[in-house]
């Protein structure tokens, strides 16, 4: 159905696809794995019209194809869910899907009954219940990213490309979009699946094309192949270990954060929780738990109905995030660009935010030099891999974009850190450094909140867990008893304290 030759692409004298090959079967699930900045998104950008190869072909059902845009790679069979959300936010879900291709008419009038009942049956495959009559920009995470997936099915697409489709989605909502996948296989589309869960892809997947730093390194089904020969393809070295040891724990760690009486809600449960030095706190829990919400309110970002919170000790009232970095709070949030970065700003712009009193000389004028010096050894200290301090945020890696934004709370002298899905669109090879990155910090007695909704991480990173439900912490585990049955009991079934 789909087969690349030798793709080739250069932005000005850098190279980035270097002669990449690719076929892809009707009726069948192909995995493209590779790490962060290997060329996957690129290449899936060419296929699909968005970017000219520099030399190459592209074949489609047979047929030798040049796309000067998407809508010639629509009009050929090409659709595409896009990792960064192709959403107005302004516009609902119907709008959205049906956008530059609405359904009139035999007045040329917006036939917007036929366009819901489309919608409506799309998402009733999807087996997802959300509302079509309210912006996108009100919907959670996890539903844009099905209007993205029904918006591509519209377009009855043979080739579907899906690149990163289950980052924001719960384990349920992973297996009702796989439902779906095989329904589409079982149909003849081919299906392009991009992911970094690799246990995915042997659950999905048919055959996998692993490409490292834009080259081509090899093809396999599935059945031949297992995690390890990915990883060792993905990143030219073995991972034998992706978390780092667990130091022993220190009950007399002195609390650095307190927070009692937490309720996000009048009448919702009410939680309290510790955070020691050289600890990292997981927080574990089913999307819609209450995790992002809780750490929000301690720093005055959401309006919860109270909270109460002591740092060293000293009872503090934090209005907003800038009196949480005031008393050296520092958040690396969900979606790092954009609430963590600006994304065309420099890697020494995003460094200084926030401090630029760091650098004051005089009253009026700033020292360059020392904040270049602070930048270059934040970079250095979190192994940030890029031109120089001068590049471009948005030419990097979700890694290494990860990383600078690390890098801004070491240069704001930050002791307590909450990391928000840390490794969420992060290929293995980065997810180890910022395991071990995360370790080194609490080695040197930063303490760590983490948030995550992946149990592995959860389990491996975690001293303690501080589980989620319903809003509200069901129990705090430790020891042995972090474990997956244990957390996931929880999780599920535990009851929460409410009050009026």
């Amino acid at each position: 159905m789909l087969e690349l030759k030798d793709i080739r692409k250069s932005f000005g004298r850098i190279e980035v696809l270097h002669g990449v090959d690719l076929q892809v079967k009707a009726g069948e699930v192909h995995a493209l794995l590779g790490e962060n900045g290997a060329g996957k998104s690129t290449l899936m950008k060419i296929v699909s019209g968005i970017i000219q190869p520099s030399s190459g072909t592209i074949i489609v059902d047979g047929q030798e194809r040049h796309f000067a845009n998407y809508d010639e790679a629509i009009a050929a069979g090409v659709g595409i869910v896009f990792q960064e959300f192709s959403l107005i936010p302004y516009l609902n879900a119907v709008e959205n899907m049906f956008l530059a291709r609405e359904k009139k008419t035999a007045l040329g009038l917006l036939d917007r009954k036929a366009m819901r009942e489309r919608a409506a049956a799309i998402l009733r495959k999807l087996e997802v219940d959300l509302p079509l009559d309210v912006p996108v920009a009100r919907l959670s995470v996890a539903e844009q990213q099905f209007v993205e997936i029904a918006k591509a099915l519209s377009l009855d697409a043979r080739i579907l490309v899906l690149d990163e489709p289950t980052a924001t989605l719960t384990p349920a909502e992973v297996e009702h979009l796989f439902k779906v996948m095989r329904e589409l296989r079982a149909a003849g589309v081919a299906i392009v699946f991009i992911s970094h869960h690799l246990e995915e892809i042997f659950e999905i997947c048919d055959r996998i094309t692993v490409l490292r730093d834009g080259e081509y390194v090899g093809s396999s089904t599935v059945a031949e192949t297992n995690i390890d020969q990915l990883v060792e393809m993905m990143v030219g070295r073995r991972i034998e270990n992706s978390f780092p040891a667990k130091p022993a724990a220190k009950p007399d760690a002195k609390v650095v954060l307190e927070v009692e009486e937490v309720q996000l809600r009048r009448g919702g449960p009410v939680s309290s929780f510790q955070l020691r030095s050289g600890e990292i706190l997981g927080f574990a829990g089913l999307v819609g738990s209450g995790r992002t919400e809780t750490v929000l309110s301690i720093l005055g970002a959401y309006p919860a109905a109270r909270c109460k919170v002591r740092v060293g000790g000293v009872e503090k009232r934090l209005r907003d995030p800038a009196d949480g970095l005031a008393h050296g709070i520092g958040l690396l949030p969900e979606s790092r660009k954009e609430q963590g970065l600006v994304t065309d700003f420099s890697i020494l712009q995003n460094v200084s935010l926030n401090n630029y009193g760091k650098y004051r000389q005089g009253h009026w004028f700033i020292d360059f030099k020392k904040e270049l010096a602070c930048t270059e050894d934040a970079m250095s200290q979190v192994r940030v891999k890029a031109q120089g301090p001068r590049a471009r945020v948005d030419t990097l890696s979700g890694g290494n974009q990860q990383k600078v934004v690390i890098a801004r709370w070491l240069n704001h002298d930050m002791q307590i850190l909450i990391f928000d899905e840390p490794t969420r669109g992060i290929d293995v090879g980065a997810k180890a450094e910022i395991y071990q990155l995360m370790r080194d910090f609490t080695a040197r007695g930063y303490a760590i909140i983490m948030i995550s909704s992946e149990l592995p991480e959860v389990i491996g990173m975690s001293d303690r867990v501080c589980v989620f439900r319903s809003g509200g912490i069901v129990a705090t585990v430790e020891g042995s008893a972090i474990n997956s049955e244990e957390i996931m009991t929880h999780a599920t079934t535990g009851r929460v304290q409410h009050v009026a």
